[in-house]
């Protein structure tokens, strides 16, 4: 498979999903049917059976971390390997559904660099859909990205895209904001979200909405400072 004739390469940021792993492979392969695609595990330090529930074959890449580092980190690193002219991140978890990646593939075609999906009907606690409306509220003035769930792992962007994105903990709440700060094109489309049916969540509550609020002032400065020139034509 060449880097030339690829199309769609998928990102999937794994930490201890060994139930949900096989599920998901088998669900992707469905909606990915009749597409030049190839799919990215990032495994984060999972310390089940994870990895050797995932079937390999020619479509299916690895990488692995040493220790888990976190869902940026397994985000980045995945994005960092693409070799198709789109990335499409997803969560390992079963929540996002394979089926909707075709939706945000079709905004893609009508020109759009980012596509974010939103969760329209989210099957969380109430804690924490009131928590992340609360913070995605004030996220998105903010810095002004304009997106109404930055939660929600399920995009698709332009290769290109990947260039304004830097390696820094807590970088996937702020995917939309780099990227529309960069000057690329934004959209966001209704997805499907599904109850989690095994495992837990890895990436609680806890201090998130301090290191959030920290974040958030480090990316509002950056964006402020990005360089902004265009050549001459010549």
């Amino acid at each position: 498979m060449s880097d030339a004739s690829l199309a769609i390469s998928v990102v999937v940021p794994l930490f201890n999903e060994e139930q949900n792993v096989p599920i998901l492979q088998a669900e992707l392969a469905a909606a990915l049917n009749g597409l030049d695609y190839e799919i990215i595990f990032v495994d984060d330090g999972s310390t089940d059976q994870t990895v050797r529930r995932i079937a390999l074959d020619p479509r299916i890449r690895l990488v692995q971390f040493e220790r888990n580092a976190g869902q940026s980190a397994a985000m980045y690193a995945g994005l960092q390997n693409v070799r198709g002219a789109t990335a499409v991140l997803i969560d390992g978890d079963l929540q996002n559904d394979p089926a909707d990646i075709r939706k945000l593939l079709a905004e893609i075609d009508r020109g759009a660099d980012l596509v974010c999906g939103y969760r329209a009907q989210r099957k969380d606690t109430l804690v924490k859909r009131i928590t992340s409306r609360v913070a995605n509220f004030i996220r998105s003035r903010f810095t002004k990205d304009g997106v109404r769930d930055t939660g929600c792992t399920l995009k698709a962007m332009r290769r290109e895209c990947i260039s304004a994105l830097l390696p820094f903990k807590g970088m996937h709440r702020f995917i939309p904001a780099l990227i529309k700060g960069a000057g690329y094109r934004l959209v966001e489309v209704p997805v499907n979200h599904r109850p989690r049916k095994y495992g837990l969540s890895k990436y609680g509550l806890g201090n998130r909405a301090l290191r959030a609020t920290t974040d958030m002032f480090g990316v509002r400065w950056l964006l402020s400072r990005r360089l902004n020139y265009k050549f001459r034509d010549t």
